[in-house]
């Protein structure tokens, strides 16, 4: 299915990417990315297909377009990046890791579909990510082979899956809060913004940049997703809350609130002054991370009253 994006609103600087037409194009092309069917299938496309901010497929779309490339032909890879983020909350809320019963404010599949089922979709998301690599007609093989190692390196051993481990175990081990939120969270930013890098072919020049943001956007996504698990409800969150009890996290050490805030900001303060980019100049990748602190000051602000 074939999806239009458009830079800019009418009376906006033309250099400001629309993020919610970036959005509906990612939500269009999902639909496509998993046929519709019974068992695994079901699950992964109830999982997938859910009401989600799509951050990280249109942080993919965002990078291309900061490096002279086209959003349009960073969409596959943004779905793909989608595809795995979506994997990784579906064994994150199996019962054997946080056994949360509402994602995305929706039950998650292990409720709806059993563990069994729910474990082979999420396999069957990771699967489709890099199949939706390898069958875009808008990357080219060098492209291709580029992001299928970016989103490996994210997907493993010192990825999602060790952040994962680290965080079951944390209060346990001795990683830090950063190792922690790096793994569970700053490495699928970082893969995000490469694989967006890879499509405006200045991959080389801008990945110290790019992974510095990277890495600074996720640690204060993770810091405010934190606080957030302790002040909202179920229904605000449109997750399960309250599953950190007895883990390392941005509130652990921290005065209050007001102190684990200060934390975050400054860690989106870093993530601005990280990009390649002059501060004077306009930065999409800048936007997005302010876009970010709207999104959770609001949230919060909704907790509170």
């Amino acid at each position: 299915m074939s999806v239009s994006i458009m830079v800019g609103k009418s009376g906006d600087n033309p250099a400001t990417p629309d993020f919610q037409q970036m959005r509906d194009a990612v939500e269009t092309r999902l639909g496509d990315m998993v046929p519709p069917g019974t068992g695994p299938a079901e699950a992964a496309r109830h999982s997938l297909l859910a009401p989600g901010k799509r951050l990280r497929a249109i942080l993919t779309m965002i990078a291309a377009e900061e490096c002279g490339g086209d959003a349009r032909s960073a969409l596959d890879a943004a779905c793909a990046v989608e595809m795995v983020h979506t994997a990784s909350l579906v064994f994150d809320d199996l019962p054997a890791m946080d056994d949360a019963e509402l994602r995305r404010g929706v039950k998650t599949p292990h409720v709806l579909y059993g563990v069994d089922v729910a474990i082979l979709a999420g396999i069957g998301l990771l699967n489709g990510a890099f199949g939706a690599i390898a069958g875009s007609v808008s990357l080219n093989d060098a492209q291709k082979t580029k992001m299928t190692r970016i989103l490996s390196d994210a997907v493993g051993w010192s990825g999602l899956v060790g952040g994962q481990a680290l965080d079951l175990t944390s209060g346990q081990n001795a990683a830090s809060l950063e190792e922690i939120h790096d793994g569970k969270t700053g490495v699928l930013f970082e893969a995000a913004v490469l694989c967006g890098a890879v499509v405006g072919d200045v991959f080389e020049k801008m990945e110290p940049g790019f992974r510095a943001y990277a890495t600074s956007l996720g640690r204060a996504y993770q810091a405010f997703d934190d606080i957030l698990d302790q002040v909202a409800d179920d229904r605000l969150a449109g997750k399960s809350t309250a599953r950190d009890d007895g883990k390392l996290t941005a509130l652990t050490g921290k005065e209050g609130l007001e102190d684990a805030l200060g934390s975050a900001a400054q860690h989106l303060d870093a993530a601005k002054l990280a990009l390649p980019v002059p501060a004077n100049q306009a930065s999409p990748l800048r936007l997005f991370a302010d876009s970010i602190y709207e999104h959770f000051k609001t949230t919060f602000a909704k907790a509170a009253g």
